[in-house]
């Protein structure tokens, strides 16, 4: 029973979730049964879908005088065998002319039965387990009215065929769970601009777009870390936009919707308006389609007022330059966890056809033909101790003509620092209105950076949670310097708490190579908490120019305000987090060789003077923690520094400054004096000596994390651990009953519950701990269990934890379990390693980028691999035996073939074994 249960439960999902594939029906050869005043079944795939008497296959099916109808058919056939797992139908949007149901046939044999086809035009999805085929046929069994058809026949591909790397990312996995920025297909990577459909209000916890929702709110510009607004929504009609999203908002269907990198297709169906969206990296591009009979108006509303999931939007302003051009800007607020009290956004939207006229709103009042608005600036807390705050929706309503079958296109740039930087943004990219190069500009760019990394083998559902993965890594974190290399200085002001007020805001520059292009870019960001896990490791293989930026930025950042920022926010500081996380990105930048756009002496300066007086502590704590060893209350704030002090030791040692590596070193050990050794394990100490508390599953004293899941973290001490737990084997047998107490729960915890958790960052290191105690197949068993169980899942609710995938970094160590490399220290040795587990593709091609490193290509090959075979019987590294689970980064950088043979069982010796 639980197991019908549990398939019922997958087609349930299976059969409403949204296309993140491509339509191959435009490929294939195309017959029907017959068909209306040369209407061939060509119309039936020409993407013109919905629309009134306009793209339509229309049969000649007769009805007799008792009503026997002639049914129909259509057969797409196509040149080679096609891996297919969805056809959408599409009935003609016509009442009277209605195909309710029939009959899909493959060639494969096997067939599918249709029901309750909409008779409006909405969208019918058959998802089915994937099947290779020549041709599909869909005939009619069911049909009312005469010349019945359809608007359109979608069938989507899967599996080999595929497309290319973009199509094997499907953003709707986890959206259930995840925050505002975690689902945003109109965005290149790092890009400035970053558009999606808002579904849900909210920041975290399912923010958004989320999966569950059936309404679109509208198309937020900017879907970043506390940043977010500019919202563009299209309607039809003369409804006033004075009530906000609840009076615009529309329902949609997830059948008939797209979704990928840099394009997502969605109908609205109060408005019948298809909506399209891509992006260059910082503009974006809609192109909006009426399908309704009736003439009209499409009024795009510019939303520039109100709570907008991250940050509440008060004094608009706009300005009509001309029937197809608008201006303005718009004033941020409200920042849940800290950053500036206030940043301006700027925006510039072009439309490819006159408006007739503009009309606009503020609060309860509609202007009507203006050509400029001044919005209020009125905004009140939501409710106490929240930073949210309410505010009246504000802003225009661009009204323009439209017919069945019309088309809009909108362009939309945005800057911080000014409006005429805005427009030369604008201006700078997508120079023409064709939406369908834009697409496949956007599509390049993505496959481009996802193809960095070439799997082959493993299972179709763990191809597409990787490339996803990949997806995410390269998200989240967004640029906030115009093309011209102007970006927002938010750093001067007074501190409040995390907040920055009465600042003296500056527009800087960044610093240009001879041939006018900026040297690196300005980022906005959630903190690097913690990335030496994750982003730190996975960048600096495949993308190394991306961690060399952030390194740069980071810097950037504290020649303007003093400190090396946690989470850099609109050009200011958030405090976000604790210690100094930026230190192990850029120390492993220089520790590989890729820190070449800022000079290492500098970024050492101002990373040693953070460590004495900035984002470690004040110079008291400091005092404290160099004395006694830990931090006063607080054993997480204790480990994050000793690693990180450890770290810059090792920058120190490479650099040849031998008395502050000296220096470093003896801080990174004062850990040890937090090691309680009745439990085994790290505790809290108050600044008498005493534990503040002795339940290792309590999360007090910690920072997100427990005694249990976060002992473990002082990866550049893991023998020092051992020795004070009583040898290798005891801390293995420990390390080992909390995977084993966790894995019932798929090692998915809250903050501070449970025993490991791989659904916040500091548990994220756990599994690996194993290689550096003698216990090498512990790590490959644990590695392939939590990759499975907390990473496997590619469904809305399920994927990275359900928790929170923070901008990349559940994402990052998922990816690399299923390549099965890791670095436990965060590539930060002087001179960094790999560890090795079994990777769940037979093959991992990782192009070298030919400005850091010698190499082409670096190769992993997998033999005898499968779910069962998880243990690395031997391995070669470019032919010659590998005895060790480690190898060089210097090797990786010069390019070469890692060879890995697996088995269900791992060779016992006296050194590895745990009994």
């Amino acid at each position: 029973m639980k197991k019908c249960l549990w398939i019922i439960v997958l087609v349930t999902w299976a059969a409403s979730v949204g296309a993140t594939g491509d339509n191959i029906a435009r490929l294939a050869n195309v017959k029907v049964s017959s068909a209306v005043d040369e209407q061939t079944g060509e119309k039936a795939i020409d993407g013109k879908i919905r629309l009134f008497n306009q793209g339509e296959w229309r049969s000649t099916g007769s009805v007799n005088f008792y009503g026997q109808i002639d049914y129909p058919w259509i057969e797409l056939e196509w040149k080679q065998e096609e891996e297919i797992n969805e056809v959408v139908l599409y009935d003609r949007p016509s009442l009277e002319s209605h195909i309710a149901g029939g009959i899909l046939y493959f060639s494969d044999g096997s067939e599918i039965e249709v029901y309750e086809i909409p008779n409006d035009g909405s969208p019918k999805l058959i998802r089915f387990p994937a099947k290779k085929v020549r041709w599909v046929r869909f005939e009619c069994t069911d049909a009312d009215g005469k010349e019945v058809g359809l608007s359109e026949i979608e069938v989507n591909a899967c599996g080999s065929s595929n497309l290319d790397f973009v199509s094997k990312v499907n953003p709707f996995i986890e959206t259930t769970r995840g925050r505002y920025f975690f689902f945003v297909t109109g965005s290149l990577p790092f890009g400035m601009i970053s558009a999606a459909p808002l579904t849900r209000n909210k920041n975290q916890y399912g923010g958004g777009y989320n999966y569950n929702s059936t309404e679109i709110l509208g198309f937020p510009q900017i879907h970043d870390w506390m940043l977010s607004g500019v919202t563009l929504m299209p309607t039809t009609g003369n409804e006033s936009p004075i009530g906000g999203e609840k009076e615009w908002k529309s329902p949609f269907l997830h059948a008939g919707e797209i979704a990928r990198p840099g394009y997502h297709r969605v109908f609205l169906e109060k408005y019948g308006l298809w909506v399209e969206q891509t992006a260059s990296d910082r503009v974006s591009f809609y192109r909006v389609q009426y399908t309704g009979e009736d003439n009209t108006h499409c009024g795009l509303l510019l939303n520039l007022g109100g709570y907008v999931a991250t940050t509440t939007m008060t004094n608009a302003r706009v300005r009509k330059c001309s029937p197809t051009e608008l201006e303005g800007e718009v004033t941020t607020m409200g920042r849940l966890w800290g950053g500036p009290d206030s940043v301006k956004i700027y925006f510039a939207l072009q439309l490819d056809k006159p408006m007739e006229d503009l009309d606009g709103w503020d609060d309860t009042c509609f202007y009507e033909q203006i050509d400029s608005l001044l919005g209020t600036g009125k905004a009140k807390a939501r409710h106490t101790g929240m930073s949210y705050y309410d505010a009246p929706s504000s802003g225009v309503r661009m009204n323009i003509p439209v017919r069945t079958g019309d088309e809009i296109q909108v362009k939309c740039a945005v800057s911080y620092t000014s409006v005429e930087n805005a427009w030369a943004n604008l201006h700078s990219e997508i120079q023409h209105w064709d939406f369908e190069k834009a697409c496949r500009d956007a599509r390049q760019v993505w496959n481009d950076y996802l193809g960095r990394i070439e799997v082959e083998g493993g299972t179709e559902d763990q191809q597409v949670k990787f490339y996803t993965d990949l997806w995410h890594v390269l998200l989240g974190r967004h640029k906030i310097d115009d093309v011209n290399g102007d970006y927002p200085d938010y750093t001067d002001g007074e501190r409040r708490g995390s907040q920055t007020v009465h600042i003296r805001y500056k527009t800087r520059t960044l610093p240009k190579d001879p041939q006018g292009n900026v040297k690196f870019h300005m980022y906005n960001s959630d903190a690097f908490w913690l990335t030496q896990w994750n982003l730190n490791i996975l960048w600096g293989l495949a993308w190394p120019e991306v961690q060399d930026d952030f390194a740069a930025c980071l810097i950037e950042y504290a020649k303007n305000g003093g400190l090396i920022p946690r989470g850099p926010n609109a050009g200011g500081y958030s405090y976000i987090m604790t210690g100094c996380p930026a230190t192990p990105l850029i120390t492993s930048a220089y520790q590989k060789g890729i820190l070449t756009k800022v000079p290492a002496e500098e970024a050492y300066k101002w990373m040693y003077k953070n460590h004495h007086d900035g984002m470690l502590g004040d110079r008291n704590s400091i005092r404290f923690y160099e004395k006694h060893g830990y931090f006063a209350d607080n054993a997480g704030i204790t480990l994050e520094a000793a690693f990180q002090d450890w770290s810059l030791g090792q920058m120190a040692l490479k650099m040849g400054k031998m008395k502050d590596a000296r220096h470093f070193d003896k801080r990174s050990k004062g850990w040890q004096t937090l090691y309680h050794p009745e439990q085994g394990l790290l505790f809290p100490k108050r600044a008498d000596g005493s534990w503040l508390h002795e339940d290792p599953l309590n999360g007090a004293g910690w920072v997100e994390a427990n005694a249990w899941q976060a002992t473990w973290s002082v990866s550049h001490g893991i023998e020092e651990l051992a020795r004070l737990m009583g040898g290798n084997e005891k801390l293995c047998r420990k390390l080992n009953y909390a995977f084993e107490q966790a894995q019932d729960e798929s090692f998915v915890f809250g903050y501070s519950n449970g025993y490991v958790s791989y659904a916040n960052q500091p548990g994220c290191s756990n599994a690996h701990v194993f290689n550096y105690a003698g216990a090498p197949q512990l790590s490959q068993y644990w590695v392939r269990q939590v990759n499975e169980k907390a990473y496997g899942a590619v469904s809305p609710g399920k994927g990275y934890g359900g928790h929170d995938e923070d901008q990349g970094q559940m994402g990052g160590v998922s990816a690399l379990m299923s390549i099965g490399l890791f670095s436990l220290k965060g590539t930060c040795s002087v001179d960094p390693v790999y560890e090795i587990t079994a990777p769940v593709f037979d093959v991992v091609r990782i192009k070298l980028s030919p400005t850091y490193y010698s190499g082409k290509e670096f190769v992993i090959r997998t033999y005898n691999n499968s779910k069962s075979n998880c243990y690395i019987r031997k391995s070669s590294l470019n032919g010659k035996p590998l005895d060790t689970f480690w190898f060089y980064h210097k090797d990786f950088a010069k390019g070469g073939t890692l060879e890995l043979w697996l088995d269900d069982s791992f060779p016992e010796t006296d050194s590895t074994s745990i009994k």
